[in-house]
């Protein structure tokens, strides 16, 4: 299972930091979180989501050791 972890907002949103998901595509991963978690599907399309550092489609594969991060816009200056 692949590792999800969760900054700023999109933290507050899922209610945790971390977890792991079943998902096989990141695709997959990004509808049953907006499905579980309304507040965090609100803010995920504007969410950059990387898989192992790297921006990539939602047609990529997700493996066990695959580490997924979902990062809500900063503001800042």
């Amino acid at each position: 299972m692949a590792r999800v972890r969760y900054f700023a907002a999109a933290e507050e949103m899922a209610g945790t930091s971390s977890e792991h998901r079943a998902e096989t595509t990141l695709g997959e991963l990004r509808l049953a979180l907006a499905a579980e978690r309304p507040g965090l599907g609100g803010i995920l399309p504007r969410c950059a989501v990387l898989v192992d550092g790297a921006r990539v489609d939602d047609d990529t594969p997700l493996g066990a050791d695959d580490l997924v991060d979902v990062l809500p816009p900063f503001a800042g200056g």
